[in-house]
């Protein structure tokens, strides 16, 4: 009764976020076509007509290829839950290793998981490197160097992440009943300890960092940040080139290890006051507490949802509801901890899916905080210039559908962001 209920509600929420994805993204092909014809009047003088229908047509074409990983992406869910996929995963397992070994036999469970949708995923991840990027000119991999990420990416997913899979499932057969609340402790660690290593031991394995080499530029910024009270390990610049054509800056690390990173992308096109009042934006984000507040919300949210899970992972119907005939996988024995993991992994987007408006608001209210924070400490007038120079060499359109980028966005629209900078200019 009850997993049948579950099994209507999971299908009917699934239904709807499918349908209101779909919505979304034809809103956004119509609205970024329907401007394509002309550079919005606030840009007309700054961006090239070309550069305008170039961003457009990359804009649209992005968003279809979402629409396609969309539809593969919802099917593999399907196939699953629904159509039984994981339980089949889980009894092949159990024949092959037999009963002997639980712990290995969950972790290997989670580990075929893993396997089996990277491998489809794979395809369309170097579809969208090697054409999509490609078409449009931004991408600068080689072929090599795509397989050689995604091998250093495996070996340290399994690296860090199974030693971690084997503490929370030890947690969760061991544990009691608030083996979610010490899992918590321990997933808030790991984020943690990753906010350390991240900068000086994880990064340096994808891309080179060196010193920021111009003294001219450094001794501008090493400025900048004693005005506003940041200290940092160093100013770097990633090359971010040999991947992409985009460029970025940011600032990673925590606590005393935090470093100030330049894609050498973005140095190669701003001027060094553009450059000073994009770190200003950055900065804003540290100074104003949002990469606090924003570690303490995760934090907040995981607690909610392991003790979500926590509950669930009691439920026969939670699992019936999602494809698993909990009498069947009690007759081979083995525990039923890393499948509740799964579920609850595969589940979870689909029932929160419609709450992302509400991080997506809460980001672009960051986002202007930050804005107005680098015009008190730089000129606005050059993060506005930085601004639209980075929207054109990163082909971000300047038409959004409003209704879509308050759903998706984290950054709020080019045009109202940079009304929002020459008003505090002015």
């Amino acid at each position: 009764m009850y997993s049948l209920a579950f099994s209507i509600l999971f299908v009917s929420v699934l239904v709807l976020t499918l349908a209101v994805r779909f919505w979304l993204a034809s809103r956004q092909i119509r609205h970024v076509l329907a401007h394509r014809a002309a550079v919005p009047p606030e840009f007309a003088e700054k961006i090239p007509l070309a550069a305008h229908q170039k961003a457009a047509d990359y804009t649209v074409a992005k968003t279809k290829f979402g629409l396609l990983t969309l539809l593969l992406n919802y099917a593999v869910l399907i196939g699953f839950t629904l159509l039984g996929g994981l339980q089949w995963l889980a009894l092949y397992l159990n024949a092959w290793m037999g009963p002997g070994s639980p712990m290995l036999y969950q972790i290997g469970l989670i580990a075929a998981f893993a396997a089996i949708s990277g491998l489809i995923d794979l395809p369309f991840d170097y579809y969208r490197q090697f054409v999509l990027e490609q078409r449009f000119g931004f991408n600068t991999m080689a072929r090599k160097l795509f397989f050689t990420d995604m091998l250093k990416g495996v070996g340290l997913g399994a690296l860090i992440g199974l030693p971690l899979i084997w503490v929370v499932l030890t947690l969760m057969a061991k544990s009691g009943d608030l083996w979610w609340l010490y899992a918590w402790f321990v997933w808030s660690g790991f984020q943690l300890l990753m906010m350390v290593l991240f900068p000086t031991v994880i990064a340096p394995l994808f891309n080179k960092f060196t010193p920021l080499a111009d003294e001219s530029l450094k001794s501008r910024i090493e400025g900048l940040m004693q005005r506003v009270g940041f200290a940092s390990k160093g100013l770097f610049v990633m090359d971010g080139s040999k991947r992409s054509a985009h460029g970025n800056a940011y600032f990673s690390g925590f606590g005393a290890n935090k470093r100030i990173v330049f894609f050498d992308t973005l140095l190669s096109r701003l001027a060094p006051q553009e450059i000073e009042a994009v770190l200003a934006h950055e900065l804003g984000h540290f100074k104003l507490k949002h990469i606090v507040k924003r570690i303490a919300m995760m934090f907040v949210i995981s607690l909610g949802f392991l003790a979500l899970l926590g509950f669930l992972k009691t439920q026969p119907w939670f699992y019936a509801g999602l494809g698993i005939d909990p009498v069947t996988l009690a007759l081979t024995g083995q525990p039923t901890d890393a499948l509740a993991l799964l579920l609850f992994m595969l589940a979870l987007p689909v029932f929160t899916f419609l709450l992302g408006p509400l991080t997506s608001l809460s980001s672009r209210k960051h986002e202007f905080e930050a804005d107005a924070f680098a015009a008190t400490h730089t000129q606005a007038d050059d993060l506005v210039s930085a601004l639209v120079k980075m929207y054109e060499d990163n082909a971000s359109t300047l038409t959004p559908d409003p209704l879509h980028s308050a759903f998706y966005d984290s950054h709020p629209p080019a045009s109202v962001r940079i009304r929002h900078l020459k008003g505090a200019a002015t």
